[in-house]
């Protein structure tokens, strides 16, 4: 039971307003044959659509199980009161005006309070919402036409949320043959939040997979906990989540007042989850196709089939550069297929199994059982049905009583796909849904639901993965402060693999960390606090003159790096010089970074580099703090490759997003390249993010470029750190006074 269950599934509906959208209530109720009770209420009305209409709520013969209300924004904080009071289950709200307008009508935003405190604790969906349609019972809280259908007794059929209206219109539209047992909208999610809405619709037996259009996410925890429902009840989700660029995140925030979140973020947070993107609304449709006849997938091996070499080809290059793809077949299996066709048919997958055996339904069953017999995790068979109103089809229906037969026999999953959409009838769509067959309308959309499926069965299959909530247990992520809130002015001491440690300096610089607004930490004392975490940093040394600068390095030994710090941008503003060997190098240095900056500092070089990352943190609005993983040094803006995690993150998390990166394979020892220390790599991210995820009151920005990544056994160090303090709380606060250099 859900505090939802009533307004889901209502066996009353009452419906407020005149006009034409609530009297289209009652008439939609009437249409789809809803065997509950329905009440319209209307002031000066006896009935509405032909149903008997009540003066008032305080008449109806009972509270309501859900009610639509149709009124302008301010009568209907009022029959919202009157509904709470009179204890029904809960409201659609129709009216916009709410606090999607407060950027230019403030009075939005404290309507939209005094809703929410009219409603206490009674389900209100929206406002700024079209309504419910439960296709299960032929509910209908909806004021507009639709273009779907009741379901049938026994039948399932999948759920859709989304933030749109007119979408929601447009999806009831589809002739796809997606059977859609409920369809609903979220509107400003003011109350009752996209998460709790799609928990309340997986819950119903009725319903096989999920499907969520989101321009806003309303909990971070409420979806934690629907992903983790969904995979308890094996129903799996799909997300089409806008807002990948500026305009469309303006968009969503003048539409629905939601917090839209980084679109980076948004994917990791759904990535975390299990709950795989669609990029368009008919990938997003074949997905839930997909999800609703067979469910996830157990793995990422294809099969297709086709009557066509061109189409065999299409099929095969739809696969390049996916996580899916058509295997090639073993030599027993290549065997069994090839006795099915003879000598003059090349084998393969995907297959072309020619004209030969067309519309000889005995021989296709063979040919198709031989196929579907090796194990494969997804079966397509490539099939565009003529058009019926010209032509007949009746030659393409063996082939399909072939493919069904086939799938049966190896009790294997499988999918009729059409090259081009409009190439099935609905009812042919709908046919092959009863035999056990989806159907799949276009090659990329399927190439898109498989991958889709293969990623929840991924997901499914591993361990659940941690919160990214923070855990308020006095005992979780606490650090003793004098282990990192000292603002250590050398790194020296606390560099962590020996090769590049050296013994404390005597007379080293000590005080508070200079060159940061509000105290935020400069290039030498971040790299102190980052060291006290465990991550391997370079020794070095502040200098405030030449004569200071050549000391350090002779101390240091040579190579070293001379930095200005306060700079951003150290390369563009020659505010860094690298590998010096002598004293003349570091004076030259020295004398022309003077002024550039906040001060220098002198630090023991990185040798023997094998490539470069960037590792960064940033604090999102909605999921906290956010790690990207990429390609690093000068050039990270050119490459863009990067992979987003939300933290905390596992190190099997880590590892993969390092493997899927473009630089990878330097890692990996590139045409002979040596080896990077990969482990020590995946080491210092684990610490950043350990640091990071522990401070989070504290940081709003960390930004590690390059950590230099070296050959196996040489560790991986971090060659530039920025930190930047959240305000409010600052790591260094007042306690940084008077401590001491070298930890």
């Amino acid at each position: 039971m859900t505090r939802l269950d009533r307004l889901l599934r209502p066996k009353s509906i009452a419906v407020v307003g005149g006009g034409f959208f609530a009297p289209n209530v009652v008439t939609q109720c009437l249409k789809m044959e809803f065997l509950g009770d329905v009440w319209p209420v209307h002031p000066s009305k006896d009935e509405v659509a032909g149903v008997k209409a009540y003066r008032s709520l305080a008449d109806l013969p009972a509270a309501p199980d859900a009610t639509f209300v149709g009124v302008n924004r301010n009568l209907t904080i009022d029959v919202v009161r009157q509904l709470r009071e009179r204890g029904a289950g809960g409201a659609i709200c129709f009216a916009a005006g709410f606090r999607e307008t407060s950027s230019y009508d403030p009075e939005g935003a404290r309507l939209q309070d005094a809703l929410l405190a009219a409603a206490g604790d009674m389900p209100v969906i929206g406002p700024n919402c079209y309504g419910l349609i439960n296709y299960a019972d032929g509910a209908l809280l909806w004021p507009d036409q639709h273009g779907g259908r009741r379901l049938r007794p026994g039948e399932t059929g999948a759920a859709i949320i989304t933030q749109s209206s007119n979408i929601a219109c447009n999806l009831t539209m589809q002739r796809r043959g997606l059977p859609i047992a409920f369809l609903m909208t979220a509107g400003n999610q003011a109350q009752t939040g996209l998460s709790e809405m799609a928990i309340g619709l997986i819950e119903d037996a009725r319903v096989s997979c999920l499907g969520l259009h989101i321009e806003g996410f309303d909990s971070a925890a409420g979806f934690e906990r629907l992903a983790a429902r969904a995979r308890e009840l094996r129903k799996p989700i799909v997300a089409m989540k806008v807002g990948r660029s500026e305009a469309a995140r303006a968009a969503t925030v003048s539409h629905t007042a939601s917090l839209a979140g980084s679109d980076a973020a948004s994917s990791a947070f759904l990535r975390r989850l299990g709950i795989p993107r669609a990029e368009t609304i008919p990938s997003f449709l074949e997905t839930l196709k997909l999800f609703h006849g067979v469910g996830a997938l157990s793995g990422t091996r294809l099969s297709s089939m086709s009557c066509s070499g061109g189409e065999a080809s299409v099929m095969s290059d739809s696969a390049e550069g996916r996580k899916v793809g058509f295997p090639a077949l073993g030599a027993q299996h290549k065997a069994r297929v090839q006795e099915t066709l003879g000598p003059l048919v090349a084998v393969a997958n995907p297959l072309d199994y020619n004209t030969y055996i067309w519309g000889k339904e005995d021989q296709l069953t063979a040919t198709f059982s031989a196929m579907a017999s090796g194990g494969f995790d997804l079966n397509m068979l490539v099939l565009d049905f003529p058009r019926t109103d010209r032509c007949s089809d009746a030659d393409w229906w063996p082939t399909v009583n072939a493919f069904e037969t086939a799938l049966k026999a190896n009790k294997a999953a499988g999918a009729i796909v059409t090259s081009m959409g409009e190439n099935i009838p609905e009812g042919h769509a709908e046919e092959l849904f009863r035999r056990g067959i989806v159907p799949i309308l276009g090659i990329a959309e399927a190439m898109d639901a498989a991958e889709a499926g293969a990623f929840v069965g991924e997901a499914w299959g591993c361990e659940e993965p941690p919160s990214v909530l923070p855990d308020i247990s006095p005992s979780r992520g606490e650090i003793e402060p004098a282990a990192w809130l000292s603002p250590i002015a050398t790194t020296e001491g606390v560099a962590a693999r020996s090769e590049l440690s050296i013994s404390p300096l005597e007379g080293e610089m000590a005080g508070r960390p200079e060159g940061g607004p509000s105290g935020t930490p400069d290039e030498a004392a971040a790299k102190a606090l980052l060291a006290q975490a465990g991550v391997s940093v370079p020794v070095g040394r502040r200098a405030a003159s030449a004569g200071d600068a050549i000391a350090a390095a002779e101390a240091l030994g040579y190579p070293v790096a001379v930095k200005a710090m306060g700079v951003a941008h150290k390369s563009e503003a020659g505010a860094v010089r690298l590998n010096l060997r002598d004293a003349t190098s570091v004076r030259e240095a020295a004398m022309a970074m003077q002024g550039l900056g906040t001060g220098l500092y002198v630090e023991r070089m990185v040798q023997g580099g094998v490539a470069e990352l960037i590792v960064g943190f940033t604090r999102d609005p909605l999921f906290g703090p956010v790690m990207t993983l990429g390609s690093g040094g000068v050039m990270v803006e050119l490459l863009k490759d990067s992979a987003t995690l939300i933290l905390p993150a596992t190190r099997a998390e880590i590892e993969a997003a390092l493997r899927g990166l473009k630089l990878f394979p330097l890692l990996d020892g590139f045409r002979g390249r040596p080896k990077a220390d990969l482990a020590a790599a995946i080491d210092a991210v684990e610490a950043l993010a350990g640091f990071v995820a522990a401070n989070a009151d504290a940081i709003d920005e960390l930004d590690v470029n390059p950590l230099i990544v070296c050959a196996e056994g040489q560790g991986a160090w971090v060659a530039d750190a920025l930190v930047v303090q959240a305000p409010t709380s600052p790591l260094w606060g007042g306690r940084a006074e008077g401590a001491g250099g070298g930890a």
